[in-house]
Parts: structure tokens; C-alpha cells; sequence
């Protein structure tokens, strides 16, 4: 199943949004260009924010994929000029991100601000270094199911969940899944009462 971007656009008009996607090397390439697309089809600002300048690289299949420029380097980011924050996984990115304290603190910004948050794959784990997983209904790749559970997590094997502005999902399958979530999500805006 393909995300069906013409319909992301008919139903979420995101503009004057501004999204975050914070990403470096090894970034499961889907994950990061699918949302991508589906964010700027619906109006959507979008910002790729990585620890160097420059460019990061993708991970495709079992080889490096392809370049994406860097929008803005992460000492210079805020979730006060953001909406929401996107988070790509695959596995050397998010082992690079939890170990970042710039990037952990970023990303708990946005949990402060009440902003909505997506996170697919392994990107989740940033979010267990950030501490913001108690409590709530989440899913991730399963690899990392444990180590949700142990931070507290709810973990569910669906497509998709949603937790007061928290858009987690497992593999680039459910991209379809996850980029309407998110678009929705965005579009609602503060979710007031989510964790902090």
C-alpha cells in the first residue's frame, strides 16, 4: 500500500505549519522522505534538523541510500519555532540521536509545549532517553518493543496509535498509516493534558 498523497491534500491543509524532522546519518530513508512529502503536499513548512551542517545520509535496504540537505543544525533549533516534530527511524540514527543531548532536549521540548510528536521505528527510543514514554499507548519496531515496556510504555503491535499528540509506528509499511496520523494530528494542533 502506497501513501496517497493526493488525498493527504484534499484532507489536511497544513499550511503556515512549520515541522521539524530531526534526523542524521543513517536515517531509514523512507521514513524520512515519505512524511516528508506528505507534509509539504499539504502546505506544510518543513525543516530537516541534524547535529552537522551540510547533508545526512539515508539508509535504504541494506546499503546507504541517498543524501538530504540539512535546513537548519540542531544548537540553532527551538520546538518554539515549531509545530510539530517528526522522527525517522532506522537503527545507526536513532543509536546517533539518544547519545546527543542537544537532540534529547529537543525532542522533549515539543512533549513541554504540548506540540504532536510522530516517531517511527526505532526512533522511539530517543523518546525512552527523553523520558516520555510513560504511561502512554505507543508501538515502535519490534526489536525495541522491551525496552518501551521497561520505560513504562503501552505497547501495542498496530499500524499506527495515537496518545494525546504522540503518533507512533513499527516499519516503513505504515507509512501510509503514519503520515495520515500525523497530518491529522498536526492539523489539531496543542493536545492540552498530554503528559509533559
Amino acid at each position: 500500500m502506497k501513501t496517497d498523497f493526493k488525498q493527504l491534500k484534499m484532507n489536511y491543509d497544513l499550511s503556515g505549519k512549520r515541522v521539524a524532522v530531526l534526523a542524521t546519518d543513517g536515517f531509514e530513508q523512507s521514513e524520512l522522505d515519505v512524511p516528508v512529502q506528505a507534509l509539504k503536499t499539504c502546505g506544510a513548512e518543513v525543516h530537516i534538523v541534524a547535529p552537522e551542517p551540510g547533508t545526512i545520509r539515508g539508509w535504504s535496504g541494506k546499503d546507504w541510500g541517498e543524501k538530504r540537505q540539512v535546513t537548519k543544525i540542531l544548537a540553532d533549533a527551538s520546538a518554539d519555532d515549531y509545530d510539530s516534530l517528526v522522527l525517522p527511524g532506522g537503527v545507526i540514527n536513532s543509536d546517533r540521536l539518544r547519545t546527543l543531548p542537544d537532540a534529547v532536549e529537543f525532542a522533549r521540548e515539543f512533549f513541554e509545549q504540548q506540540k504532536p510528536v510522530a516517531a517511527i521505528c526505532h526512533a522511539a527510543q530517543l523518546l525512552i532517553e527523553a523520558d516520555v514514554v510513560e504511561g502512554r499507548a505507543m508501538t515502535s519496531y519490534p526489536s525495541i518493543r522491551i525496552d518501551l515496556e521497561n520505560a513504562g510504555a503501552l505497547w501495542e503491535d498496530q499500524s499506527v496509535v495515537v496518545d494525546q499528540g504522540l503518533t507512533t509506528s513499527r516499519s516503513p509499511e505504515d507509512l501510509p498509516d503514519f503520515c495520515e496520523k500525523l497530518c491529522e494530528e498536526i492539523l489539531e494542533g496543542i493536545h492540552r493534558g498530554q503528559h509533559a
